[in-house]
C-alpha cells in the first residue's frame, strides 16, 4: 500500500497515512500530502546503538522516507557492554563449568576454546569443564530433568 505525509512550507505535520484513507476522506490525495516510503527499523551491528528511539521523516532524492539515526558506541560503552556480557555468563547456574570460555569481542559473545562439534540427532553434547572438551551427555529422561556439569548426569527438577 501505498503511504504519504502531510506536509507545510516543507516540513512534515503528521505521520503518514494511507492511500486508500485519503481518497475515502478526500476522494483524491490532497496537494499537500506527499509520496513516503516506510522503512523498517534496522538491525543495529554489535557496537551500535541508535541516536533517537524513533524515526524522523526526512526527504531523500524527492521523497520522504523514515531515517534511523544510529552511531557507533563509544569506547566506554562498548567496554560497558562486554563486561555486561562477562557478568552475565559468569553468573550462571554451574558458571564454573564454563571458565575456559572468553569473551568474542568482534561479537560481543562468550566462546568456548574448542568449536562445538556438529550435532547428531538424538545425542546431547556439553561443555565440560572438568575436561575442557565437548562431550556425549548421558540420554535424557523423560519428565522434567535438568543437566549438572559436575555429577555429568540429568538431574530431576
Amino acid at each position: 500500500m501505498n503511504l504519504y505525509i502531510e506536509t507545510e512550507n516543507g516540513t512534515v505535520k503528521n505521520h503518514p497515512a494511507f492511500e486508500d484513507n485519503l481518497i475515502e476522506a478526500f476522494g483524491s490525495i490532497p496537494n499537500q500530502w506527499e509520496s513516503f516510503i516506510r522503512i523498517e527499523r534496522p538491525t543495529l551491528g554489535v557496537y551500535e546503538v541508535f541516536t533517537l528511539d524513533d524515526p524522523t521523516y526526512e526527504k531523500i532524492n524527492g521523497v520522504w522516507t523514515d531515517v534511523w539515526h544510529k552511531r557507533d558506541m563509544t569506547a566506554e560503552e562498548k567496554t560497558a557492554k562486554q563486561q555486561n556480557v562477562v557478568t552475565a555468563f559468569r553468573g550462571l547456574e554451574q558458571a564454573e563449568n564454563w571458565s575456559a570460555w572468553t569473551l568474542d569481542e568482534a561479537t560481543c559473545t562468550m566462546q568456548p576454546p574448542i568449536p562445538r562439534p556438529e550435532r547428531a540427532e538424538g545425542l546431547f553434547v556439553f561443555w565440560c569443564g572438568a575436561d575442557n572438551n565437548w562431550k556425549q551427555a548421558p540420554t535424557r529422561p523423560e519428565g522434567e530433568y535438568k543437566f549438572d556439569f559436575f555429577a555429568w548426569n540429568w538431574v530431576a527438577l
